[in-house]
């Protein structure tokens, strides 16, 4: 255990490793101190200890939340133009761009997981297209530490959901072949009528769109 803020901390825990999987962090939204602290100081440290220590691959939590504000109607691939929802969102901005930054200068291999929604199952509507179950999260993190040698990818952590909204062209790259559809939990949600007033709805990103909201909906192209 250790802060994320505390490089050398974390520069002691990596040294010897191949590879290392960076989970941590705050994990939704939340006040700027605490996001600047654990998502982009922690970010930081944990890919410099990982030059540093000669580490040759990072997989990096990234979140859905980058593309947060594209509409709930639209397919996102992996090349569009970030759209944060968030605080939150933003580090997750900086950490795919720090991610490609060591990649690029450092050689150092790194997967940017944009992870949906991780639960035993999906909670509700919107995660029918966003659920990635346990058995799926787990082989994806597996895929990309064990794949062939790769520079920088972007892929998105989401099973194989029917009304999924994102296009994942590096996942067969590294062999993710997600086992698990949302679908099979669709009856149990009513699902909402687009074209409203209600942030949650219109865009990718859910109730995080929502937070503290003050914009048009019909500005958001």
């Amino acid at each position: 255990m250790a802060d994320l803020a505390d490089f050398d901390a974390i520069r002691s825990i990596v040294d010897g490793m191949d590879c290392v999987v960076h989970l941590g962090g705050v994990p939704r939204e939340g006040g700027w101190a605490a996001i600047l602290e654990a998502n982009i100081v922690g970010t930081r440290n944990v890919f410099e200890a990982a030059r540093l220590g000669g580490i040759k691959r990072v997989v990096f939590a990234s979140s859905n939340h980058v593309i947060g504000y594209y509409r709930s109607s639209r397919k996102v691939g992996i090349d569009e133009l970030p759209r944060p929802d968030s605080r939150y969102g933003v580090s997750k901005v900086f950490g795919e761009a720090i991610g490609r930054l060591y990649a690029d200068k450092h050689g150092i291999s790194v997967a940017a997981l944009r992870i949906g929604s991780f639960r035993e199952k999906p909670e509700d509507a919107r995660q029918l297209s966003t659920w990635i179950s346990p058995r799926d999260m787990v082989q994806l993190v597996r895929c990309a530490i064990d794949a062939p040698d790769y520079n920088f990818l972007v892929l998105y952590g989401v099973s194989n959901n029917t009304r999924g909204r994102w296009l994942n062209p590096a996942a067969k790259f590294i062999n993710y072949w997600p086992q698990d559809n949302a679908e099979v939990y669709a009856e149990q949600f009513k699902m909402p009528i687009a074209g409203g007033t209600d942030p949650a709805v219109e865009f990718q990103g859910g109730s995080f769109c929502a937070m503290e909201f003050s914009n048009t909906i019909a500005k958001i192209q």
